[in-house]
């Protein structure tokens, strides 16, 4: 195998460690690296690799936005995501974006090397966690909506964020929301930074605002007619 790999991931620590890695393994050359998906997105423009090691939760651009374009523009090069935690609400997102593999970050050298075998060969290179996930699925519920077929959201906010939305605008906090979702604070946290980023918001306050203004949320005291 020979691969071209661009490695993205906003902790600089992790992402240096990840290039150390690859530079040990045979056939791999890593051309770039980026704290960003914006940065990321540029790189594979500049240097066309074979695939990106896509970190999710990123500043200015995450992952599965920096996978979409990436896909779109540029559909020789494969994503293969490197993230901390297998969670729906990053997993499924990202596959639907484009992204041919998914492995956590305690992945070692040699899952990672199999993983861009598998997406340069036009497999897929899923982690064994993921794999579950995915069976889980299929084998207990019906699958997330495809690509394209959820409903339009206002500032390219995700499903998820918006009903992170919703639940602000209930008055619940952190720790509620995480609780009624079933996902950690820390991801909680990330929808929020995401979903005021797009929209432009400072705090709170402002969020329940846009979401009655959204027609997301009702004030208390109405009703949907």
């Amino acid at each position: 195998m020979s691969a071209r790999v661009v490695v993205a991931d906003d902790q600089s620590v992790v992402r240096e460690g990840i290039v150390m890695l690859l530079g040990l393994l045979p056939g791999i050359e890593v051309v770039g690296s980026a704290k960003d998906g914006e940065e990321a997105v540029a790189l594979v423009a500049e240097h066309a690799p074979d695939v990106v090691l896509m970190d999710l939760r990123m500043p200015r651009c995450d992952g599965v936005e920096a996978t979409r374009r990436i896909r779109k523009d540029h559909p020789a090069t494969q994503v293969v995501v490197l993230t901390t935690f297998a969670e729906d609400d990053s997993l499924f997102p990202a596959l639907r974006a484009g992204a041919r593999g998914y492995l956590t970050k305690d992945a070692g050298g040699d899952e990672i090397v199999r993983a861009i075998e598998a997406v340069l060969s036009g497999e897929v290179g899923l982690s064994p966690a993921v794999q579950r996930r995915l069976l889980e699925q299929v084998t207990t519920g019906p699958l997330p909506l495809a690509a394209g077929t959820e409903p339009e959201l206002p500032d390219g906010m995700t499903p998820r964020e918006a009903e992170v939305l919703v639940l602000i605008a209930e008055g619940m906090s952190n720790a509620e929301i995480a609780r009624s979702l079933h996902i950690s604070q820390a991801t909680v946290k990330s929808h929020i930074n995401n979903l005021f980023a797009k929209a432009g918001l400072r705090d709170r306050a402002k969020a329940v605002r846009y979401a009655y203004v959204r027609g997301l949320a009702q004030p208390p005291g109405t009703s949907f007619t």
